[in-house]
């Protein structure tokens, strides 16, 4: 598409200082659906084709000149706008006046496009419009990337003078855009800080109100208002004040909280703490006594070890007694005991000598036994000799049998070798077996044949008995109800009719039943309102397929759209019941309105089926239905009641509500009522069911001939498996009989092989013959060598037991003397054994003595360990308690004293054993909060000096910046003979609340009343927005503020009044020119005791104003300096633009004589 040429334009400086242009151009290349869109600015008129229609390129020149006006653009405001293939445009230029701008033209020809530009331009996203999500839907149809130009004026100090000319490409590919400052590449980020640099704050409502968020502003809270405000129209600090005062606040409230609660924990903890003191006193005495008792307890081994050493030191001194008195009765004695001992020694040296002799007798006997052993060990070698004599004897005779068997084999085979065989044909037994073997062949293959035949009959019968079974279902559905309603669906969605077929025969896989489409599973309860009922619902509310879980919905729709293939199958998700769907009124007051009911209330069906259709679609759950039509005053009470559907048995009806263009943009749409083509009983299709008869009897009679054809094919394969049985037994007979023969002549071949072993074997057998002989008689020359040996061991073993004799008789005659020597002995200590009695009891005594001496010794140094084990793990407490101990206290002492502490702490109750931790905690937790508490106190002393010193800056700044708000928005509303003021309302509590209070009053017998949403018209509600906004005009910090159709609330009057002040405010002069303001105060009817508070309210420097709106009244008021933007789109617009003389038009209008006289506004 070709895009409109723009010719070069004068320096904008230049252009200013010569005139004010009344109108400036806006220029696109015509749409598909519209002609061309015709705009004019200062330097001309663009064609519809985007080329100059003038022969030397120059565009036609058409100025509408105004009155001189000598404002210029403050730094920030916008100097020009260029667009390219954004939304609506191909290419077009804004030359916008540094005063007001009021942007004109029917609905729909691209008046909100500017403001949208402004804000893509100037790095702001599009949420801040309220329209597309997205920054590529701007690029225009058919295009690919569109642009953005702005240029700024500039402060005089930046960009060496120039002013700054944003640029913003934004390509519908990637959803990119990219930005430029005065051709140099730049960022979304750098773009904003240039914006905000001169105070713009796109994102401020009160600055910047585009069309779709007039809405949100007027729903904008007083607190949020103020915040609005402060931005637009305080300083930075003011705002960082407020934002600071709230934090700190907020952290007040925090301390105060944390600070009451402390206060109620400590003295919660400190009543708790009185009430115990008396039970921990008595429970710490208690542990004291504990304390003392488990002391007392430790120090037990100390006082066993006392005892067990003054009892060892008894022990000792007792056996050093008895051991001195035992020597004195040896001393007595040792006269008398000397000749018992030399008896005595004697005796052993008896004892000595016989155990000597005892040991010789041994000694000679375990030498004969030697003997003994070694004449038994050659016996068993003798024995071995005469065993392998006979075992060669054996082996004799077995080689002599051998021999003879291997000479008659010999013999035999001699005699075979010379009856040779006949020889045997081979091949021609061969192909014997070979034909018979093809034969056998051939039957099988006959037979396969057979079987692959009948194998096909038996498919084609299986196939024409499930057509038969399918037909027989579609025969019975044709006759049923629910039969219909699935041929229907077939019909309507046969994907929809595949994919319940197979949901059906596979419900046990999904996690909660599958329900079907509507169209299946419900029914209309009262037939009467079947028509009514059907006009309700789409073709894909029919057909929906209903899951209620989500992985059943996965599931479902993997196997519809990627295992089936299946395109048009609607799955919808219902996870609840009907309890989650509401009417909007109760049934009597349905009733009231002529309706007879809900829809839900006529439909069956599955649960989760009908709350699909509540929750999507016809919305069952929300739709009244009746059989009479309503009366006009049911009709205007439905239209204002909280029902937007209804239809009866002629038409249904739908209530539209804009909301964004006030409570009266209501709209009614209204359907005729067809008739029920779903839910209706309709006969029998006779034609189908025919046809079903007639394929059911002709596939049966084709089944039949299949069966026949079977039981013939079976019958001659049996003969085939018959015939082959035999040919495979003849080949069996040949086959076995030429292997016969084969043997036969093989075992010939192998006769000469057999014979030269069998007289191999036979001579071995001679050589093993032979050998026996010499082995026999080597045999016996060693058994009779071990003969002489047995005989000389023989002759050893006699002298060894002559030996053995001769020492016994020594043995035996000392033996006698040693019981001479112990008659002796036993004798004379009979004598003297009293005296020995004495003598070993008081020896027993000693050693008694000494044992006792041991045990008490081992006693008292394993108490001494323990002691010692004691006193390394005791505590410095228990040491020091050690120390207190009386130094001889004895062990039942100790216990006595144990046991009368025992009995104290018996005597005192044991309590909660946690209390005294309890209370020693609790302890610490109060020392903790008090010392907190103090930390909290200062704390807040230092919030609230911190709070008092920033409001104090803070708080008169906003009142005075409010009462200039207020006075101005007095002022304004006074104009249009209404009142108003303007407060801030101050929470004391929290600065969160506070907030920006509007009161209006626009009649006369009213008092002041806050401005709400509920209270007031839409019209006033809008007057009061404009004024507001107006008001903040003398103040402002941003260099230009956009409004978009703020006036579609108002009626004439108040537009008019409303015009006539924004016009005043936004084109009055600067302060230094009174006299121009006045006699243009008078020119329009102001009042003069109003002019010196006018004059105060109006702002040293002017900000930038643009005003969108679709329409104008007639003879509204112009200023010079103001600049009207005229948007002229439609398909009667002419394509020649050179014919459209705009300048005459205006003259014509304005009543002058051939267009020839120059317009001051327009």
């Amino acid at each position: 598409m070709p895009s409109s040429t723009i010719p070069q334009r004068r320096r904008i400086e230049n252009a200013f200082d010569d005139e004010d242009t009344q109108s400036s151009a806006l220029a696109s290349s015509p749409s598909q659906r519209k002609k061309a869109r015709l705009s004019i600015n200062g330097n001309g008129i663009a064609s519809p084709n985007g080329h100059s229609p003038q022969p030397d390129g120059t565009l036609q020149k058409e100025t509408l000149r105004a009155e001189r006006s000598n404002t210029k653009h403050q730094p920030g405001s916008i100097v020009r706008v260029k667009l390219e293939n954004f939304v609506t445009y191909t290419a077009v230029e804004f030359l916008p006046g540094p005063s007001l701008n009021m942007v004109i033209g029917p609905n729909g020809t691209g008046k909100s496009t500017l403001v949208c530009a402004i804000c893509l331009g100037l790095g702001w996203g599009p949420q801040h419009l309220g329209r597309a999500k997205e920054v590529s839907d701007f690029v225009k149809h058919g295009c690919h990337e569109a642009s953005i130009e702005i240029e700024l004026a500039g402060d005089g100090h930046r960009f060496r003078g120039r002013n700054p000319i944003i640029r913003c490409n934004i390509k519908r590919d990637g959803n990119k855009t990219t930005f430029s400052i005065n051709g140099k590449p730049s960022n979304k980020k750098g773009v904003l800080e240039l914006a905000r640099s001169f105070s713009i704050q796109i994102d401020n409502l009160c600055q910047f109100l585009p069309q779709d968020k007039v809405v949100e502003f007027a729903a904008m809270t007083p607190i949020e208002l103020l915040r609005s405000t402060q931005r637009a129209v305080a300083p930075q600090e003011m705002l960082d004040w407020h934002d600071e005062l709230k934090d700190l606040r907020k952290k007040q409230r925090d301390v105060e909280i944390h600070k009451a609660s402390d206060v109620d924990n400590l003295a919660n903890l400190e009543s708790r703490q009185r009430m115990q003191e008396a039970d921990v006193a008595r429970m710490r005495e208690r542990e004291e006594i504990k304390q003392r008792v488990k002391m007392l307890e430790a120090s037990r081994p100390f006082a066993r070890y006392r005892g067990a050493r003054l009892k060892q030191q008894a022990a000792k001194q007792r056996r050093k007694d008895a051991a001195s008195e035992l020597k004195t009765l040896e001393d007595e004695i040792q006269p008398t005991l000397q000749a018992v001992n030399r008896k005595q020694a004697y005796r052993g040296q008896i004892e000595t000598v016989m155990n000597e002799r005892r040991a010789i007798v041994d000694r000679l006997g375990r030498k004969a036994h030697t003997y003994v052993q070694k004449m038994e060990g050659l016996q068993e070698k003798i024995n071995d000799y005469e065993n392998e004599k006979s075992a060669e004897r054996a082996g004799g005779k077995q080689s002599k049998q051998e021999s003879i068997r291997f000479e008659q084999n010999i013999t035999r085979l001699k005699k075979q070798l010379e009856e040779r065989p006949a020889d045997i044909d081979v091949p021609a037994y061969n192909e014997r077996i070979r034909e018979r073997v093809r034969a056998a062949e051939e039957c099988t293959s006959e037979a396969r044949q057979l079987q692959s035949v009948m194998q096909d009959l038996d498919r084609q019968g299986r196939e024409k008995a499930t057509r038969i079974h399918q037909a027989s279902r579609d025969l019975e559905n044709l006759e049923s109800q629910a039969g219909q309603q699935q041929s229907k669906l077939s019909k309507v969605s046969p994907d929809t009719a595949r994919a319940w077929d197979w949901i059906q025969k596979h419900q046990d896989e999904f996690e909660k039943p599958i329900f079907g489409p509507p169209l299946v599973e419900c029914s209309v309860k009262d037939l009467r309102y079947l028509d009514t009922l059907e006009s309700l619902f789409q073709n894909t509310d029919y057909t929906a397929i209903t899951v209620q879980t989500r992985n059943d919905f996965k599931k479902l729709q993997n196997q519809v759209y990627q295992q089936l293939q299946l395109s048009q199958v609607n799955i919808r998700t219902m996870t609840g019941g009907l309890e989650n769907f509401r009417s909007p009124v109760s049934d009597d007051e349905l009733r009231s309105y002529g309706l007879s009911g809900w829809a839900l209330n006529f439909i069956a069906g599955p649960e989760p089926v009908l709350a699909m259709l509540c929750s999507e679609g016809p919305r069952l759950h929300q739709t009244g239905v009746s059989l009479r039509d309503v009366s006009n005053d049911q009709y205007q009470a439905l239209r204002e009641s909280r029902i937007n559907n209804w239809a009866t048995s002629k038409a249904s009806y739908q209530v539209v509500r804009r909301r964004e263009y006030g409570p009266e943009a209501v709209s009614t749409r209204v359907r005729d009522i067809k008739p029920a083509q779903a839910w209706t009983n309709q006969p029998v299709d006779m034609s189908a069911k025919r046809e079903l008869q007639e394929n059911i009897e002709g596939w049966q009679a084709e089944v039949d001939s299949y069966k026949r054809q079977i039981d013939e094919h079976k019958q001659e394969v049996a003969q085939l498996r018959e015939k082959k049985g035999g040919i495979d037994d003849e080949a069996k007979a040949l086959q076995d009989e030429k292997v016969q023969k084969q043997k036969i002549i093989g075992e010939f071949k192998g006769l000469p092989s057999r014979l030269a072993q069998q007289e191999e074997k036979y001579v071995a057998v001679q050589r093993q013959i032979a050998g026996v002989r010499e082995r026999f008689m080597a045999v016996e020359d060693k058994q009779d060598q071990l003969t002489l040996e047995k005989a000389q061991a023989a002759l050893d073993y006699a002298g060894a037991v002559d030996s053995f004799r001769k020492a016994h008789c020594d043995l035996h005659q000392v033996e006698v003397m040693l019981i001479e020597a112990n008659s002796d002995f036993e004798t004379l200590s009979a004598r003297n054994s009293d005296v020995k009695n004495l003598l070993d009891a008081k020896r027993r005594e000693v050693e008694d003595l000494g044992k006792a001496l041991a045990d008490d010794q081992r006693e008292a140094h394993q108490l001494l360990e323990e002691c010692k084990r004691v006193m390394a793990d005791q505590t410095p407490e228990e040491a020091e308690f050690f120390k207190t101990l009386p130094a001889g206290q004895s062990y039942e002492e100790l216990e006595v004293e144990i046991e009368g502490e025992k009995g104290r702490l018996d005597l005192m109750h044991e309590g909660n054993g946690g209390v005294i931790r309890e209370f020693e905690a609790r302890q610490r937790k109060i020392d903790d909060l008090k010392t907190r508490l103090e930390q909290v106190e200062h704390a807040s002393a230092d919030l609230n000096n911190a709070i008092k010193t920033i409001r104090d800056k803070w708080e008169p700044r906003l009142d005075a910046l409010v009462s200039q708000i207020s006075d101005s928005f007095a002022f304004n509303m006074k104009q249009i003979n209404c009142a108003g003021e303007v407060s801030v309302y101050k929470d004391e509590a929290d600065f969160d609340q506070w907030a920006i209070q509007i009161q209006v009053k626009f009649r006369e017998s009213e008092p002041l009343t806050q401005l709400t949403s509920h209270r007031q018209s839409g019209g006033e509600r809008a007057v009061s927005t404009i004024f507001y906004l107006m008001s903040l005009q003398s103040l402002t910090r941003s260099p230009f503020r956009v409004v978009d159709e703020i006036n579609q609330g108002m009626d004439p009057r108040n537009e008019r009044l409303v015009h006539a002040r924004m016009v005043g405010i936004a084109c009055a002069p600067s302060s230094s020119s009174t006299s121009s303001s006045s006699s243009s105060s008078s020119s329009n009817n102001i009042p003069a005791e109003d002019l010196s508070v006018n004059a105060s309210l109006q702002p040293t420097q002017q900000s930038q104003y643009f005003l969108i709106t679709p329409k104008l009244l007639h003879e509204l008021r112009y200023e010079p300096g103001m600049r009207v933007l005229c948007i002229a789109s439609g398909e009667y617009m002419t394509e020649r633009t050179s014919v459209v003389d705009f300048k005459r038009c205006v003259a014509i209008r304005r009543g002058g004589a051939g267009g020839r006289r120059e317009v001051a506004a327009m």
